[in-house]
């Protein structure tokens, strides 16, 4: 399917695309192994949230905080 096939499929028809996508490359996860560096940045990443210099936010601030980089 060319990209401008998938331009002109309706709304839904892409999200149904999408969905099979997905779920067929979900399934394969086994093969997918994490790059070294993913390991790296948990790490750091807890070593911040453990030290106070990260804080937690939820799904909305986050959503709300990604959005605001863009205007």
């Amino acid at each position: 399917m060319s990209a401008l096939e998938i331009q002109q499929l309706p709304r839904h028809e892409k999200l149904r695309l999408m969905e099979l996508l997905w779920a067929d490359l979900s399934r394969e996860d086994s093969e997918l192994a994490s790059p070294a560096w993913h390991g790296d940045a948990l790490r750091e990443t807890a070593d911040r949230r453990a030290s106070g210099a990260e804080t937690l936010l939820d799904w909305e601030q986050a959503k709300a905080k990604l959005r605001s980089y863009g205007a």
